[in-house]
């Protein structure tokens, strides 16, 4: 029996996926980093993995009658995949969910901790020498709403929830969840941000929530509240969220992800003083890399056993679509 080809599409400079070594035997391994690597590998490819999605090689170089059948993400979000020949095609795609909820969940938790003590104003101080006594709030009792109430999305509402913070989420529909107070349409959420004290996006970046965060959405915002995004970039505006900043209608926000990555070293969003920026980087913790490798292998075998695999993806809605656990993202 011919071995499928599994074909690894990698940053030019990043390591190889850890963990496919296992696979030997069972598939032929390929790895591309660059345009002709990659235009050479579809044609005989059966599996694509994609780790890098800051190109825009594929839609460039995808063949006609391509031969791949299963293409999987190795991340949450699977926006920048789906060009038209992987949409409209039978190609399941599967993505990373799972490996990396807890991770965000901490960065988050760490971000709301860093306002309600105002750390960033102690760090201020600190540089000038300054002995200020001041009093800091409580996260206990705060409302928090969360934007995406997908396994990303409860995985923060349960660490929140545990130091009692009230958290409701969103998600494309209404529905009860044991994480959350309760989840709300996403149609509802202008009626739930003047009470929310932060607000937190976790949602995959899909034709709703493109640019949900507009000026319009700031102004509903309560006054002094603080946004957490961890979703997808483009679903927060910059430059509306710089203007909420720089009239005090955000008490602060944690970014680590952007309409445009990087963000420019000449953006003015790096100078604010209530801003925390981060470089797409709060699920990375230490031995993610091997987890996803893992994560893809663990799959292989199901798919060779001819196994439902896990993560898969809504092609239509960019969310998890039966993984036998929580509902979607948004």
């Amino acid at each position: 029996m011919t071995q499928p080809t599994i074909t690894v599409l990698l940053a030019e400079d990043e390591p190889s996926l850890p963990g496919l070594d296992s696979l030997s035997g069972q598939a032929e391994v390929r790895e591309a980093r660059t345009r002709s690597e990659l235009e050479a590998a579809l044609p005989v490819t059966d599996i694509l993995v994609v780790t890098d999605f800051r190109t825009g090689m594929l839609a460039d170089v995808w063949p006609n009658n391509c031969p791949v059948r299963w293409v999987h993400a190795t991340s949450a979000g699977v926006d920048a995949l789906m060009i038209d020949p992987i949409r409209h095609s039978d190609i399941v795609v599967t993505n990373a969910r799972g490996i990396f909820d807890r991770g965000i969940a901490e960065y988050v938790l760490g971000a709301l901790l860093m306002f309600t003590k105002d750390t960033l104003t102690n760090l201020a101080l600190m540089k000038e020498h300054r002995w200020q006594h001041r009093e800091t709030g409580l996260l206990r009792g705060s409302r928090v709403v969360v934007v995406g109430a997908g396994s990303i999305g409860r995985e923060v509402a349960t660490l929140l929830g545990a130091l009692g913070v009230r958290v409701s989420g969103t998600a494309r529909h209404a529905r009860e969840d044991s994480a959350f107070e309760k989840v709300y349409a996403q149609q509802d959420l202008p009626t739930l941000l003047p009470d929310a004290d932060a607000v937190i996006i976790t949602a995959p970046l899909t034709p709703d929530t493109e640019g949900l965060f507009d000026a319009d959405q700031f102004l509903r915002m309560k006054p002094g509240a603080t946004l957490v995004n961890v979703g997808r970039g483009p679903i927060v505006q910059t430059e509306a969220l710089l203007a909420a900043l720089r009239s005090g209608r955000l008490g602060g926000a944690a970014m680590d992800v952007f309409e445009e990555e990087p963000l420019p070293a000449d953006h003015p969003l790096w100078d604010q003083p209530n801003v925390m920026i981060s470089a797409h980087m709060a699920g990375d913790f230490i031995g993610w890399r091997t987890a996803l490798g893992q994560q893809f292998a663990d799959n292989f075998q199901r798919w060779q056993k001819g196994e439902p695999l896990v993560n898969p993806v809504s092609k239509e809605h960019g969310y998890v679509s039966n993984a036998g656990g929580p509902t979607p993202d948004a």
